[in-house]
């Protein structure tokens, strides 16, 4: 069992290339984490105006791109670290959603691991 990082962003970081070297694992990524974000967005404006189906909308297309990544990462060799507890992975997801993976596509880190993918 893991323990909670003091730093979850410098931890995520260091270690998230070798969870994602799949081909497929990458492209499901690359579709899945921009559907969480417009969904997590759609949520929010629901929230905000009080619309029941902004709510759904929102929260069927996040609970639908963390299964889309949950499949990708059953690809993989290396399987990421287990959640601690809830509080754990909701910070965890969180993290990799909105920073962690769109700082892996931004920094180029996410087409060299397409080059040198596993299939």
């Amino acid at each position: 069992m893991g323990k909670r990082q003091p730093n979850l962003f410098t931890w995520q970081w260091q270690g998230y290339a070798n969870y994602h070297r799949n081909g497929t694992n990458l492209a499901l990524h690359l579709v899945a984490i921009p559907l969480f974000i417009v969904a997590a967005l759609v949520l929010l404006d629901g929230l905000l105006s009080l619309s029941l189906g902004s709510i759904l909308l929102g929260v069927i297309g996040m609970v639908a791109s963390l299964a889309i990544q949950g499949r990708g990462h059953k690809l993989e060799e290396q399987a990421p670290e287990p959640f601690i507890d809830r509080q754990d992975a909701i910070g965890r997801l969180l993290a990799e959603q909105f920073v962690t993976f769109p700082r892996f596509v931004l920094s180029g880190a996410w087409w060299r691991a397409w080059r040198n993918r596993r299939r």
